[in-house]
C-alpha cells in the first residue's frame, strides 16, 4: 500500500510492523490525512497473521509528533465539528487496535502527539523526549483523549498541572509518573522498541490479544469488574491450542511452537 505522510515497514521474520510519521518539517504534525493513513496501515497490519506487534514512531529525532495540525483546525466552528464528528473518524484507530502497539518517542510528543502515544499499549522514550498537553496556550483543551488518558496515567494533580499550565514532562519525569515504561539514549531508542516488539511478536498472538484486553479492562473498570473479566478470560484461554502447546513445551523443556489458534 502506498502512503504519502507515513512510512511503513514489515519484518516478516520477526513479526514486527513499523509506522513512521513522516512530516519532519512540521514536527510530524497530525493532520486528518496522516491519521487516515495511520488507520489504513493499522487495518492492513491487523489483517496479517504474520504480524504480532506494531511500533509507531516519528521521522527524525526532534519530534514524535508536535501536535495536531493547527493550520488545518483554524477557522472551524462548533456546528462543523458536530456535524463531521471532528477528529473521531480515523483518529482513535490506534486505541482500537487489537494487536499490541508500542510508541517509540523521540523529541516532542505534544498535544495530539502525546495523545497518540497514550493510545499505544506501551510508551518507550528517548532521553530527549518531552511530553505535554499545551492546548491551553491556544485557548483550547485536549480533544483526542488527553484529559482522560493522561489523568489515568499520571494522576489528577500532574494531569491538571500539565493541562492547565502547559508544562512538559521530560523523559525521566514521564518514567517516574508511569507515563513511560522505559527510557533509552536517543541513538538506542529504535533498537529498544524493535527488540521489545520482537519479544512480544514471538508470543502466541491469541494470548497477547487476551492479555491486552484484560489490562485495558483494568484501566477502564472497577477492580471487581476487572477481576471477573480476567477470571473468565483465564478460563477461556484453556480452549486455545496455544495454551496446550505452551504448557507442554514448558513441561518438556523445549521451545513452544505457536499455532496462533
Amino acid at each position: 500500500m502506498s502512503y504519502v505522510l507515513i512510512e511503513t515497514n514489515v519484518d516478516e521474520a520477526t513479526g514486527v510492523a513499523t509506522i513512521v510519521l513522516n512530516r519532519p518539517e512540521q514536527r510530524n504534525a497530525l493532520s486528518n490525512q496522516l491519521m487516515k493513513e495511520v488507520a489504513l496501515a493499522i487495518d492492513d497490519f491487523e489483517s496479517k497473521d504474520t504480524i504480532g506487534c506494531i511500533v509507531i514512531t516519528g521521522k527524525g529525532t526532534k519530534a514524535f509528533a508536535g501536535g495536531a495540525d493547527i493550520k488545518e483546525m483554524a477557522g472551524r466552528d462548533y456546528a462543523q465539528n458536530l456535524k463531521e464528528n471532528f477528529i473521531t473518524s480515523h483518529w482513535e484507530r490506534v486505541a482500537q487496535c487489537r494487536k499490541p502497539t508500542i510508541a517509540a518517542v523521540m523529541g516532542y510528543a505534544l498535544g495530539g502527539g502525546c495523545e497518540l502515544a497514550m493510545m499505544c499499549d506501551i510508551i518507550v522514550a528517548a532521553s530527549n523526549a518531552k511530553f505535554g498537553q499545551p492546548e491551553i496556550n491556544l485557548a483550547l483543551l485536549p480533544g483526542i483523549g488527553g484529559t482522560q488518558r493522561l489523568t489515568r496515567f499520571v494522576g489528577k494533580s500532574t494531569a491538571m498541572d500539565m493541562c492547565l499550565t502547559g508544562r512538559m514532562l521530560n523523559a525521566e519525569e514521564a518514567l517516574a509518573s508511569g507515563l513511560v515504561a522505559r527510557v533509552a539514549p536517543t541513538d538506542e531508542l529504535q533498537d529498544l522498541a524493535q527488540e521489545m516488539a520482537k519479544n512480544i511478536a514471538s508470543k502466541s498472538r491469541m494470548a497477547s490479544m487476551l492479555v491486552k484486553e484484560a489490562v485495558n479492562t483494568a484501566y477502564e473498570s472497577t477492580l471487581s469488574q476487572g477481576i471477573s473479566f480476567e477470571r473468565k478470560s483465564f478460563h477461556a484461554i484453556f480452549a486455545l491450542e496455544d495454551a496446550d502447546e505452551g504448557m507442554a513445551a514448558f513441561i518438556e523443556n523445549r521451545p513452544a511452537r505457536w499455532h496462533n489458534k
